[in-house]
């Protein structure tokens, strides 16, 4: 059974730097999309950044900003977040796609203060 485990959450003051990493356990398949989207308080998740072997997304609210990369050989997916905003804030989670499978991870919580 494919696992994702998400780390590097936490308390950011506006303007700082988070770097959440998520890591696939249970199986030596390279995901064909790896993910992050987030969920703030009262909304809809939405799509932050996915990347695949060809190339990377950002939604607009976050371009220039995060950086999304992988490493296929740990089965890891990272995302940079720089200048956080405080509408950043929000649970993220990683999310990987496997054929038409999607797998999600737990979620981490980034809160950036202003």
């Amino acid at each position: 059974q494919v696992q994702l485990v998400e780390s590097g959450g936490g308390l950011v003051q506006a303007g700082g730097s988070l770097r959440l990493s998520c890591t696939a356990s249970g199986t030596i398949l390279s995901a064909t999309e790896m993910a992050w989207y987030r969920q703030a308080a009262g909304k809809q998740r939405e799509l932050v950044a996915k990347t695949t072997s060809a190339r990377s997304n950002y939604a607009d609210s976050v371009k220039g900003r995060f950086t999304i990369s992988r490493d296929n050989t740990k089965n890891t997916v990272v995302l940079e977040m720089n200048s956080l905003k405080s509408e950043d804030t929000a649970v993220y989670y990683c999310s990987y796609l496997y054929g038409s499978r999607r797998i999600w991870g737990q979620g981490t919580q980034v809160t950036v203060s202003s």
